[in-house]
């Protein structure tokens, strides 16, 4: 896979956890994907997005900075944060819930018109 496939396939994985996390929260996916910090409650919800694609989709920090538009270090302390309150029970399964929506995520590997022909 090109870099650029590589990036392409970053930013879509930015976009569904993102899009996971607005469902789960009632945030605007546009607010978290955004370049404003926003409201605490966007932020947090940005820290969840950012950390569920790290971990469901394994992406490194900087590949999930980079599809984030963020620096590295703001991922890093997002992950740590959202790792540190799983310490709660209820937040543990929640998040673990949402994690578990983004592993099942097929991914097609032949590519999306060796699909769609095959449909």
């Amino acid at each position: 896979m090109g870099r650029s496939n590589a990036r392409g396939r970053d930013r879509a994985a930015a976009r569904l956890s993102a899009a996971v996390t607005s469902f789960a929260l009632d945030v605007e996916e546009d607010a978290i994907l955004g370049d404003l910090r926003g409201s605490a409650e966007v932020a947090f919800a940005r820290q969840v997005a950012m950390y569920l694609c790290y971990v469901a989709f394994e992406l490194s920090l900087t590949r999930v900075a980079a599809a984030f538009g963020r620096d590295r270090s703001t991922v890093a302390y997002a992950c740590h944060t959202i790792e540190d309150r799983r310490d709660d029970v209820v937040f543990e399964q929640w998040v673990s819930a949402l994690e578990m929506v983004l592993r099942g995520t097929p991914v097609v590997e032949t590519g999306r018109r060796s699909l769609a022909v095959a449909s």
